[in-house]
């Protein structure tokens, strides 16, 4: 009888089923930090995106840059030599 009382849900006893149920409660929320969290994988990639955007943003300003600087130094070579 006392064997009986010891047992749970099929054949296992309560602690390894409270066990378990904790370790499987814990290993999703792991999983959804991993998945929503501060490090998860949409920061992840709108990091990567704005990474992409930033890039772009980078060439037109070079590229808007040299063609002020050409214009900069036309314009200092028709200044009159003091």
């Amino acid at each position: 009888m006392t064997r009986e009382k010891e047992e749970g849900i099929a054949g296992f006893s309560l602690k390894t089923l409270l066990a378990t149920m904790l370790g499987i409660l814990l290993f999703g929320i792991y999983v959804g930090v991993l998945m929503y969290g501060e490090n998860s994988l949409s920061v992840l990639n709108a990091l990567k995106e704005k990474k992409e955007r930033l890039t772009e943003e980078k060439r037109a300003i070079m590229s808007e840059n040299q063609k002020l600087q050409k214009i900069f130094f036309e314009l200092k070579q028709l200044e009159p030599k003091e």
